[in-house]
């Protein structure tokens, strides 16, 4: 049993972009499919979906990579835990390495992204940053 999900997917693409893997399979969950469809939108992954098997079905993210085979993930890291969860206000959304990396929260509204978040005027708890 994994005491935290989110850290365990996020562990995996970390994991999976230093061995320069294509795909990483994850057990899904439908908090792990909107941070999937987070990093979708921001451009840091190719594509996703879900496989069905016979518990809860599979998350397959596919990973992207530039032309001379740099990830574009160059870092993860997880912010709230399950010991210490950090919260933050709409005006106190934090910037990841200055614009160029994001942080997914979860709000009222759903799981976003910080540019988001901020648009929306909504805060929330800090999931990780990704940059």
């Amino acid at each position: 049993m994994v005491t935290d999900p989110i850290a365990d997917m996020l562990t995996r693409i970390r994991n999976s972009v230093m061995i320069r893997a294509e795909k990483v399979d994850i057990p899904a969950s439908k908090m792990k499919l909107e941070i999937a469809k987070i990093m979708k939108e921001e451009g840091f992954i190719r594509a996703y979906k879900i496989l069905k098997d016979k518990k809860q079905g599979i998350l397959r993210v596919t990973l992207k990579y530039a032309p001379d085979n740099e990830p574009v993930i160059s870092g993860i890291k997880k912010i709230s835990k399950p010991g210490r969860r950090v919260y933050v206000g709409h005006d106190t959304v934090p910037v990841v390495m200055g614009g160029v990396g994001i942080s997914v929260l979860t709000t009222s509204k759903g799981l976003m992204s910080d540019r988001t978040s901020r648009r929306e005027k909504v805060g929330g708890e800090v999931l990780c940053y990704i940059w």
